[in-house]
């Protein structure tokens, strides 16, 4: 998951780029407050002020990296970028 918020630089790779570099797991982009400028985008954003809440997210962006099978935050950090995203979860997609 990536939170992000409106009119924010450093979100906009994750609204409106590429994502190649995490094809490999399922990227949701989540806002707390709902804004026009997310209707336009490509990407889906979900607006859920609760999400935010509940892994306490201060700021974006932000990223949280969830293991769906044991409902356990894994990874969670600042974005810079997908690449960099991908770079810091890598450890957790190795056998």
């Amino acid at each position: 998951m990536v939170a992000v918020k409106p009119y924010c630089d450093g979100c906009r790779d994750f609204v409106e780029g590429n994502l190649d570099d995490l094809s490999h797991v399922d990227v949701i982009v989540v806002s707390a407050e709902l804004q026009d400028e997310w209707r336009a985008e490509h990407r889906a954003v979900v607006v859920s002020p609760a999400a935010w809440e509940a892994l306490q997210i201060r700021s974006a962006p932000f990223y949280v990296l969830i293991d769906g099978s044991r409902s356990l935050v894994v990874s969670e950090g600042s974005v810079f970028s997908p690449a960099q995203v991908a770079q810091e979860i890598a450890e957790y997609f190795t056998s």
